[in-house]
């Protein structure tokens, strides 16, 4: 039985370690530049920006005639009766109300907008990234920013890039 015994977990070591040395190939990729720089990732964000820019210039210019609204409504406190006075600041609640209601929506739009496009992106990318690795025989795939270090040689952002491009030139957003 002893010897048994030994013969199993000498057979189980050897297995495990033969399979531990077996040929992995591991790769990676950076996906934030592959977002970012791709053509279809810089025309989404583009777009999102000079969206965000001109809502931005939309919302100071608003912002800055209710400022003015309210300082002619604070010069003519003293003119005005206190129930027009009341009247007027009322209606100046509302409109502010209703500038940080549109503004919020704004911001809340190019956020969607931001997760749809990662969302169509990755999932255009997920076939592209499975056909390379079927083709060169990689076991594994690890992102740049769970890494310390590598050889330039395993990163394969700038090859999947390529493809990317190749296969999604733009993203359409509404």
């Amino acid at each position: 039985m002893k010897y048994f015994v030994k013969l199993f977990v000498v057979t189980l070591i050897v297995l495990v370690s033969k399979y531990a040395f077996a040929d992995h190939k591991v790769v990676f990729l950076d996906m934030k530049y592959i977002l970012n720089n791709s053509k279809a990732g810089k025309g989404a964000q583009d777009y999102l920006q000079k969206t965000f820019k001109e809502n931005q210039k939309k919302f100071s210019d608003k912002e800055k005639e209710l400022k003015d609204e309210e300082k002619d409504l604070l010069k003519n406190k003293t003119v005005l009766s206190k129930e027009e006075y009341q009247k007027r600041t009322d209606e100046l609640r509302k409109k502010v109300i209703d500038y940080q209601s549109q503004r919020r929506l704004s911001l809340e739009k190019i956020s969607k907008q931001r997760a749809e496009a990662r969302k169509k992106l990755i999932e255009e990318l997920d076939p592209i990234l499975d056909k390379y690795i079927n083709e060169n025989s990689i076991s594994l795939v690890i992102d740049k920013k769970n890494m310390v270090m590598g050889n330039k040689d395993l990163d394969i952002t700038n090859t999947i890039v390529d493809l990317l491009n190749k296969e999604l030139p733009s993203i359409s957003l509404k």
